[in-house]
């Protein structure tokens, strides 16, 4: 399988079922600075986040960790959550769920289990981001989805999960407090959030 540095590479497995997806996916040697997913029918694998990009997490989960619901945690370590009925398996960048989900030597966790998912955007999976996971997330179920564009530098939050993907969403420029819906009811501050500035070679 040949991996492009900004771009998702997908297998050729487009006629295995569900269930032989992510068989694959287990078997599957993924490159050190790549994660694998299964978006519409195929393993996709792209390039792990820019370095910058691990600011944010952290900033994120510590604004938010305070507002969790009880029992309920937030991280940003590597973990697939499974959507069977909409047969797509997400590494998202940041979850919250209740912590027992966690309790489990099967590395296919519940989707529908999530409180929380964002994601930071690239210019490899910022498509799928801003379209097949809004949908998946809200049909699942999930309470809020949070996407950071870093190539527009905006925040926006997704609430009311439905059929269609979310009824209600806000969206903010990064520098600005971003209202954070239930169960979290605060705001998100997204100062600091921007890419580093270019230092000036002499």
């Amino acid at each position: 399988m040949t991996l492009m540095a900004e771009r998702p590479t997908m297998s050729g497995t487009e006629s295995r079922s569900f269930e032989e997806l992510l068989d694959a996916l287990d078997e599957l040697i993924v490159p050190a600075g790549y994660k694998a997913e299964i978006i519409r029918g195929s393993i996709v694998v792209s390039p792990w986040s820019k370095g910058y990009y691990l600011r944010v997490m952290r900033l994120v989960c510590k604004q938010l960790e305070p507002h969790l619901p009880e029992g309920h945690v937030i991280d940003r370590a590597p973990a697939l959550y499974v959507f069977p009925e909409q047969e797509r398996a997400y590494g998202p960048d940041i979850f919250a769920a209740h912590e027992r989900v966690l309790e489990t030597e099967n590395n296919r966790l519940d989707g529908e289990a999530l409180s929380f998912v964002a994601e930071l955007t690239s210019p490899s999976t910022r498509h799928d981001d801003l379209t097949d996971k809004v949908e998946t997330y809200g049909k699942a179920g999930v309470p809020v989805y949070l996407i950071l564009d870093m190539q527009e530098e905006q925040a926006t939050v997704l609430w009311t999960p439905s059929a269609k993907g979310y009824e209600s969403h806000c969206t903010r420029p990064f520098g600005e407090k971003l209202p954070m819906p239930a169960p979290f009811d605060c705001t998100l501050d997204t100062t600091g959030f921007e890419a580093p500035e270019e230092e000036d070679g002499d």
